[in-house]
């Protein structure tokens, strides 16, 4: 890249340190001018201007009103997002926004319209397009190694459940962990989901289905292009983190599996061993992190557009609330 890129980052929690780290270790001649965060801490805040963060702040207007900041990265909690985008966007400033945009589809579309009306480039955080296997199993379907497509299935299993005062603020798991396996089938499919069904239970820990969520689920899809589609989402798999996924169609099948921290396997009179997959989301999807705002910046810095625009903001929410009414009523449910 030719030119520096001054960046705000507001949010510096579990997310926003990765992106702080990514961005600091992994791109020269890009610059965190500003980190903003409401409940910053001493040691947070040490943390950041270790690794050249220039300024943190608990105001994050001062980002916002900063005019030397070309783009913020959005890594506070849910429901700010959509009023940070807004803010954004009407100080002239490009955004990459974690998902979700927000958990009310009119929120979405009044921030997407603000966006728009505002000429920012927008790019919503779904970092497993950047995954060096979920890319690569798009690329064998885009080259037509599957035939048309057919069926896809997606496995999603996380090692440990969340917290439940996580879960009380989460949306749910269709809303939080779900929704990006079904940015996924619109990535593996081509192709937008019309219909959903979901089938849903409290199988892992009662205490969150007294918090009004469920921890296990399946949901099946009709899409557009007449291919069928069906994710399994479990909140504790005991063997660590679980991501695999199928595309299967009228020429062949493709498939990808779990990454493990080595591929060392010991063979002995009682069986074969093979390592566990990394342990959660934070170990397996690192390099896909670095990727995803490796390509924010370059979209702004060369003036292209995003890889995940407004309309990749928008579906997978509909798709969620659709998976959302399905449960309720126990039938398939239009995806609008």
């Amino acid at each position: 890249m030719k030119a520096k890129l001054n960046l705000g980052i507001i949010g510096a929690g579990r997310i926003g340190k990765v992106h702080i780290e990514s961005i600091t270790t992994g791109f020269t001649d890009v610059r965190i001018k500003a980190v903003a965060d409401p409940y910053l801490n001493d040691e947070t805040r040490q943390w950041a201007l270790d690794r050249g963060v220039e300024a943190c702040y608990k105001d994050v207007d001062k980002i916002i009103g900063d005019d030397e900041i070309d783009a913020v990265l959005i890594c506070s909690s849910t429901d700010t997002h959509s009023r940070y985008t807004m803010e954004a966007a009407r100080a002239g400033k490009h955004i990459f926004c974690e998902k979700p945009l927000d958990h009310d589809l009119g929120r979405i579309e009044e921030a997407l319209k603000v966006v728009k009306e505002c000429g920012v480039k927008f790019q919503i955080g779904f970092n497993r397009r950047f995954d060096h296997n979920f890319r690569s199993l798009h690329q064998a379907v885009v080259d037509g190694k599957v035939g048309d497509v057919h069926m896809v299935r997606i496995s999603s299993r996380d090692p440990e459940p969340p917290s439940l005062d996580y879960v009380k603020v989460s949306g749910g798991l269709f809303l939080d962990m779900m929704i990006h396996d079904f940015d996924m089938v619109r990535f593996l499919s081509g192709s937008e989901v019309e219909e959903v069904f979901a089938a849903g239970a409290v199988l892992v820990d009662p205490a969150i289905g007294k918090a009004g969520d469920i921890d296990t689920a399946i949901v099946t899809m009709k899409l557009a292009n007449g291919a069928l589609a069906v994710i399994d989402n479990s909140r504790k798999a005991v063997y660590g983190y679980d991501q695999r996924a199928e595309v299967f169609g009228s020429g062949g099948a493709a498939s990808v599996g779990n990454d493990s921290p080595s591929t060392l396997s010991v063979s002995g009179s009682n069986g074969v061993v093979g390592e566990k997959p990394h342990f959660f989301f934070l170990e397996r999807y690192i390099d896909a992190y670095r990727n995803e705002i490796g390509e924010f910046i370059k979209a702004v810095v060369e003036d292209k557009p995003t890889p995940l625009g407004p309309e990749d903001a928008l579906m997978p929410i509909r798709i969620a609330l659709a998976a959302k009414r399905s449960l309720e009523t126990g039938k398939p449910e239009k995806v609008r």
